[in-house]
């Protein structure tokens, strides 16, 4: 992660042990934000002990193409020696719990190497075994409240969380099989998108094409090949680069596509086009 990036982490405690560091840590993430992250000789554990900032979403970047970003769970996982992008629309600090494992540590518990699948990248965004997570939430509760023979107890909970966490990876085997969308559902989405100017919510979608949150994603991503956030987010900023046309301020179309504010409506479309909407307005008038 780029060196400015450490300046928006506040760690309230940490304690080092034979296997790991783990760390209570603070995440100041007010503005709409874009940052990269390697670890090369340590598998990055998080559990997030107060909401994510909004849309949290990540790209492995050696791996994935540039538009692929999945959504971050409660529990997510960065493998050593891979890079992702991790990108968010901000929102309040948000508070984990951090077990940064040796590498060592995880060779022996997977007994080598383990290869690292499109499958298992993925999975590892959004981790929902309630082993883990019991492990990691008895980790944090010592971090805050440390007892008599804490340090020794953080070790013994390391070393589990190693082990759980070398199972829950060896059991993901490659993806199942999946159904795309049928024509008539992708046709409401496509209605949907046209019909109206704010952006429809996964549950919204999912209700009108009678499935659940889950099938929908899974299903979009087989017909379109992206992330239907991804394709939800395109079309939002095709809408804004349509509405930019007219006689609208950058403000006004930013409130009416539905974003918070200006500023990330502007971060949001510079991402998107390589411009800020001001840019993009002026390149217009200049064509005309």
């Amino acid at each position: 992660m780029p060196a400015h990036s450490e300046l928006l982490r506040t760690i309230d405690r940490e304690v080092k042990v034979s296997i790991a560091t783990t760390q209570l840590v603070r995440f100041h993430v007010n503005e709409p934000a874009d940052n990269v992250r390697r670890e090369e000789e340590h598998c990055w554990l998080d559990m997030c002990l107060t909401p994510r900032p909004l849309n949290a979403r990540a790209c492995y970047v050696d791996h994935w193409a540039p538009h692929r970003y999945e959504r971050i769970g409660q529990i997510f996982l960065l493998p050593p020696k891979h890079t992702f992008r991790v990108r968010s629309d901000g929102g309040p600090s948000q508070a984990s719990v951090v077990c940064h494992l040796h590498a060592e540590a995880l060779r022996e518990w997977f007994g080598g190497e383990l290869e690292w699948t499109d499958y298992r990248l993925e999975a590892g965004l959004d981790i929902g075994d309630p082993d883990l997570r019991w492990l990691l939430t008895r980790l944090a509760t010592e971090l805050r409240n440390p007892g008599f023979g804490a340090d020794t107890l953080i070790e013994l909970l390391a070393a589990q969380i190693a082990i759980e966490l070398g199972r829950y990876c060896v059991g993901l085997n490659e993806r199942p099989a999946q159904r795309a969308l049928a024509p008539w559902r992708l046709r409401l989405i496509e209605e949907r998108l046209r019909g109206v100017e704010t952006s429809p919510t996964l549950t919204e979608l999912a209700q009108l094409c009678k499935m659940s949150v889950r099938q929908l994603t899974r299903a979009f991503r087989v017909s379109r090949g992206c992330s239907i956030g991804d394709y939800i987010a395109q079309h939002r900023i095709e809408h804004a680069k349509r509405l930019l046309v007219s006689d609208q301020s950058i403000k006004a179309v930013a409130y009416a596509l539905g974003f918070a504010s200006p500023s990330s409506f502007s971060f949001a479309f510079r991402t998107a086009t390589g411009v800020t909407p001001r840019e993009y307005k002026l390149g217009l008038r200049r064509c005309v």
